[in-house]
């Protein structure tokens, strides 16, 4: 199975760095980039960043990891996005998506009918499904279209994964998922969650790829600050957020360790520490000695 290592970026990403941060990550020949969802934050919209990230590169893949789909974003159009971007850049492009935000001052931009968020996500994936892959029409409890046909179709299908740590987000991926990518799990919650989605696959006649199970990890070159440990903490109140966030390179390996034996092999990483360009430059660096003899 292919082990791959990509960044992460964060809330403080700012637009002007973006340039020095894609053409490094060229020039060493990293895997892939990844924009998360941060709407009030001065990093770019993952859509917009991808789509400048792939103009400026040949090799370099992206990713979003993960935008929020139900209540902000008509499925036929996210496709044609998609398709776009899948177009311009084949086989670079990987979407991921979530149910809602992790940031509570954001949740109320995406809105749904109360109490059907779960339901308009899970109509939102087929829709966008469709519309990549035939041109049918497409009449359900949320969405009503003539035509999910948009142009051109992806030479390849794209792969949809999605984020979650709840059981229920387990079988939605097992039905309707062709991947997943986690985060803030230990590598035994991570092995269970794979177990999930594997069996929830298997009850719906399906089968997800051995090599499609990943998770978002941070790492710090200078310690563990006391206000990230408390938002970790606020985030899984249940495990120590030590546990959840690598102190040091040396113990980054060991998880990874423990992660690759849990059947996990796609791994986002996103730096804690100093930001701007020359913090970047510094992990980007750093990332690639430690991590690209991993791959295979």
């Amino acid at each position: 199975m292919k082990v791959r290592f990509g960044i992460g970026l964060g809330a403080d990403s700012a637009p002007a760095e973006l340039a020095g941060i894609v053409d490094r990550m060229e020039e060493l020949g990293i895997d892939s980039l990844w924009f998360s969802e941060l709407v009030y934050s001065k990093a770019v919209d993952p859509f917009v960043g991808m789509a400048y990230a792939l103009a400026r590169t040949r090799e370099l893949k992206v990713g979003t990891s993960v935008v929020v789909l139900p209540g902000g974003r008509h499925p036929v159009l996210v496709a044609k996005q998609l398709a776009s971007l899948a177009a311009l850049a084949p086989r670079r492009v990987l979407p991921v998506f979530g149910l809602r935000s992790a940031i509570p001052a954001e949740r109320e931009i995406f809105t749904v009918p109360d109490g059907q968020r779960a339901a308009v996500f899970d109509e939102s994936l087929r829709l966008l499904r469709s519309s990549l892959q035939s041109d049918s029409a497409f009449s359900g409890d949320f969405f009503t279209v003539s035509t999910t046909g948009v142009a051109p179709h992806p030479e390849r299908p794209l792969d949809i994964w999605l984020g979650g740590s709840a059981p229920a987000a387990f079988k939605r991926i097992g039905r309707l998922a062709d991947g997943w990518l986690g985060s803030f799990l230990t590598p035994s919650e991570a092995r269970r969650g794979r177990e999930a989605i594997e069996a929830a696959a298997a009850e719906a006649g399906r089968v997800i790829e051995p090599d499609h199970y990943g998770i978002n990890l941070a790492v710090s070159d200078d310690g563990l600050p006391a206000d990230l440990l408390e938002a970790v903490h606020r985030r899984r109140p249940d495990v120590d957020p030590a546990l959840l966030v690598s102190d040091g390179w040396d113990q980054l390996h060991r998880r990874l360790d423990e992660y690759l034996a849990a059947g996990l092999t796609k791994f986002v990483i996103r730096p804690i520490g100093p930001g701007g360009d020359d913090g970047m430059a510094q992990f980007t660096a750093r990332f690639a000695a430690e991590l690209l003899p991993r791959e295979n």
